[in-house]
């Protein structure tokens, strides 16, 4: 579902499977993105490529990346690792990520409803499942870390939560820092009474990660 479109300065890349429909793309680039047209829709010199690149940014999931080829560098990694939870919805992460062992760019949706058929990636499934959760869980522990960079692994368990291992910090929806930690286990079977973080209820709801 990968698509591509080359312009002057830049190559702009879609991955549809990724694509949450946060829709900063049509918003933020509306002649470059064109939404609900036939044939080609995405169009990387209607807009400078410095504006094209900000918007490239703002998408959460990585659905849409790119490849700079006016000689300036590529998507750089972010200067500190997030996960953000989204209010009834996924863990927007932004980090170095390599999640199942693969490197996967710098910003990714991954699941927290149990309900996607693209896990451990987000597809949208929490709207329809009704799933509900906030996005400003309490502050936990959030002494300094000896780091806030670095590669950010993240291991979608069998049946169980997200791993994480690396520097990361937690943030709510508003940028409230949550937590600081170099491991987590974050739930991502949507029935943990701790959320974020997972409490074993996978384990007595029989919450299965087979698509």
């Amino acid at each position: 579902m990968t698509e591509s479109a080359t312009g002057t300065k830049v190559e702009l890349r879609f991955d549809g499977k990724l694509c949450i429909h946060a829709r900063f793309c049509v918003t933020g680039a509306p002649h470059v993105f064109l939404a609900n047209v036939q044939g080609p829709w995405i169009h990387p010199d209607a807009m400078s490529v410095e504006q094209v690149v900000e918007v490239a940014h703002a998408c959460p999931s990585g659905a849409i990346t790119y490849r700079r080829l006016d000689g300036q560098p590529d998507e750089q990694p972010p200067p500190v690792n997030l996960v953000s939870i989204r209010e009834a919805g996924p863990y927007a992460f932004r980090a170095p990520l390599v999640i199942g062992g693969l490197d996967a760019g710098y910003r990714a949706t991954l699941c927290r409803c149990g309900a996607s058929k693209n896990k451990p990636f987000c597809d949208g499934s929490h709207h329809d499942a009704g799933f509900t959760a906030t996005g400003e869980p309490p502050t936990g522990k959030v002494d300094p870390l000896p780091g806030v960079d670095g590669a950010l692994k993240v291991d979608p368990l069998a049946d169980g939560p997200l791993k994480v291992t690396g520097n990361l910090q937690i943030i709510s929806g508003t940028g409230r820092a949550v937590a600081r930690t170099t491991t987590a286990y974050l739930c991502r079977c949507g029935a943990s009474s701790n959320k974020p973080f997972c409490d074993g209820s996978h384990s007595k709801i029989g919450f299965s990660t087979a698509q």
